[in-house]
């Protein structure tokens, strides 16, 4: 089974990428979902016992994190400690059901692949890619991001650049959604064509 990873700076498509590899019936596992989910399970009262008050409710309160990481940053390396671990679980756990399923290639969604430097045992990695000034326009259309937020984001993250470099392939999505999911086709056309090294 070809282990895919799939990367690429905030506001950049990984999202719409990640969706048109599942429509075409590959698995797919979303990061962010995951963490989705842990920050209303397991994670909780690690998260609370770093960050008291945000997980009163029984879910952590991702609003008041953030608000509480913009305000401290060097603070994002204790959370990351508690709670990459428990992704890179979830993530070990896909590949493994992925590749018994018979699956011939599954799709796992990291945006901070590069940036982590953790060895995920992929065999290839495709980067979303998109305008600078698009991408800014798309992260601030978001509910709640504002301009210093999408500052500090882009602060951590790898410029969009390196991050192609570092790819195997790229995947281009300043166009229509359309465009994206035949470019999908494509590339998984392309990995089923050939042996990737």
């Amino acid at each position: 089974m070809l282990r895919l990873g799939l990367t690429g700076s905030i506001a950049t498509g990984k999202s719409t990428a990640l969706a048109a590899f599942a429509a075409l019936g590959l698995p797919t596992f979303s990061s962010d979902a995951a963490v989705h989910e842990l920050y209303a399970g397991e994670a909780v009262p690690l998260v609370e016992a770093l960050f008291p008050g945000v997980g009163a409710s029984g879910t952590i309160d991702r609003a008041e994190l953030s608000r509480r990481l913009l305000a401290a940053p060097e603070r994002l390396a204790e959370l990351e400690a508690v709670v990459h671990p428990l992704v890179r679980a979830r993530i070990a756990r896909f590949l493994t059901d992925a590749e018994a399923s018979g699956a011939d290639i599954a799709v796992v969604d990291i945006p901070l692949l590069f940036e982590g430097r953790h060895d995920w045992g992929l065999d290839a990695v495709v980067v979303t890619v998109v305008d600078a000034t698009e991408q800014r326009r798309r992260a601030l259309a978001r509910p709640g991001m504002t301009v210093e937020k999408l500052a500090a984001i882009l602060a951590r993250q790898m410029p969009q650049a390196d991050k192609e470099r570092r790819a195997d392939y790229s995947l281009d999505t300043s166009g229509p959604i359309g465009q994206t999911q035949r470019d999908v086709a494509d590339l998984v056309q392309r990995l089923r064509g050939k042996k990737v090294t």
